[in-house]
């Protein structure tokens, strides 16, 4: 199979980037030793997918490899639906989950590019119904009510996840957010993005916006942003300013009938045991959170959630991986500037209680602090619910994209196996 992954930028330390004019063109699936990778090394990713898929661990995964442009490592393995003895192929679709905040991402910062916003700019000035924000008092006050936000939420803070909004995980606010039916993405849903996120505005922050980092639902709100600001659903506008431009033609909230089979089956597995079926109906997970596997071909598919709800392959998320890597182009196709990839992919969360750098939509490794594993300080990425994850290396010009459907996973770290696995075959 043929895969096109325009050439990237050369990394000039971090975190600069340059994006030489000639990757314009677009490269075939090379050999590893053509991009200063080794087979044998790459082949230790094949052993440890096999060896946890026989330990029924997982049923199957999708697992590429790039690097300077090309493909050197993309295979499939084990099961997309055991009970159905359909094997994994490397064009199935996953539950891309959280891997979806990303893409929200870019689609922000090509808004911000035509001048449509600034960062700093309180996102109440797009979507007025966040304009009096209250905040839970801390845990240890006498005080009971809300207290008004010492300041507005702007739109640095929604990409950086310091806005002050959480998810159903929560203890303090996850009660409030099922019982008003705020979404996050992982259910069919009644309703539009737009009108929930209204509902989402009536209810208290747990912490002042720029205090600390809270992983939530802070990209759903830019999503909402975006559809105010272009006049186009979340959808519409990945379809055409995203996904279409980047020839990633199986990117999608939504599935069609004919496309379902190709949907991987979503399995769980409780620590040390082997894997199950998830069944179809409502699922509660561990952590509070409701979630279905049937939510993209199921339901009304009107609400486009930002934070959560695309369906991709390996291959086209690798695709939108490479474009960050070449600082925002992709065979000629160019989705944003250098420059702000250079913002995006630095860290902006020093100054606030946070356990991982962040920068505007992905997780940075900040210096040598970070450096827990086999990578580059810069490296960036982030994973998603169902058990997917990805990773660019600047410094390396390596992409990794893993793709598996497990939830919960019983903390099977197959995934962190895979970007050393993938680090480790760099030999030049």
């Amino acid at each position: 199979m043929t895969t096109a992954l325009g050439l990237p930028g050369r990394w000039l330390g971090v975190p600069f980037l340059l994006v030489v004019a000639a990757c314009a063109e677009s490269l075939e699936v090379v050999t590893p030793e053509e991009v200063g990778l080794a087979a044998e090394r790459l082949a230790r990713i094949d052993a440890v997918m096999e060896e946890h898929i026989a330990r029924r661990q997982i049923a199957g995964t999708v697992a590429l490899v790039a690097r300077r442009g090309s493909i050197a490592h993309l295979k499939a393995y084990g099961m997309r639906d055991v009970e159905a003895k359909r094997p994994m192929r490397t064009d199935t679709l996953f539950r891309i989950a959280s891997m979806t905040k990303p893409v929200t991402s870019v689609a922000v910062m090509i808004l911000y590019e035509e001048g449509k916003f600034l960062l700093g700019d309180p996102v109440s000035r797009y979507l007025p119904e966040f304009a009096q924000m209250t905040v839970l008092p801390p845990q240890d006050s006498a005080e009971a009510a809300p207290q008004p936000a010492r300041g507005p939420i702007t739109i640095r803070h929604l990409l950086t996840h310091t806005s002050g909004l959480t998810y159903h995980w929560n203890k303090r606010l996850g009660g409030a957010l099922k019982e008003a039916g705020v979404p996050h993405g992982l259910l069919e849903e009644e309703g539009t993005l737009r009108e929930k996120m209204k509902i989402l505005a009536r209810l208290p922050l747990v912490n002042h916006p720029g205090e600390r980092y809270e992983y939530g639902l802070s990209t759903d709100v830019l999503g909402a942003l975006v559809e105010a600001v272009s006049g186009m659903t979340l959808e519409e506008f990945f379809r055409r300013r995203i996904f279409e431009p980047l020839g990633m033609e199986d990117t999608q909230f939504f599935l069609p009938e004919d496309q379902v089979q190709r949907l991987a089956v979503v399995y769980q597995r409780e620590q040390d045991g082997p894997i199950r079926r998830a069944p179809e109906g409502p699922i509660p997970d561990e952590a509070g959170i409701v979630y279905s596997v049937t939510y993209p071909y199921r339901g009304p598919k009107r609400y486009f959630s930002g934070g959560a709800g695309l369906v991709s392959t390996a291959e086209d998320y690798a695709r939108f991986a490479q474009m960050l890597l070449n600082g925002g182009e992709l065979d000629g196709v160019r989705l944003l500037s250098p420059k702000t990839v250079e913002l995006m992919t630095a860290n902006h969360v020093g100054a606030v209680e946070a356990s991982l750098g962040f920068g505007l939509g992905f997780g940075i490794i900040r210096d040598e602090r970070d450096l827990k594993e086999l990578a580059s300080i810069g490296r960036y990425g982030w994973g998603g619910f169902f058990y997917t994850d990805f990773f660019v290396d600047p410094q390396e010009e390596l992409v990794g994209v893993f793709l598996a459907q497990l939830h919960p996973s019983g903390n099977l770290g197959l995934h962190e196996k895979f970007r050393v696995l993938a680090t480790q075959a760099i030999i030049e």
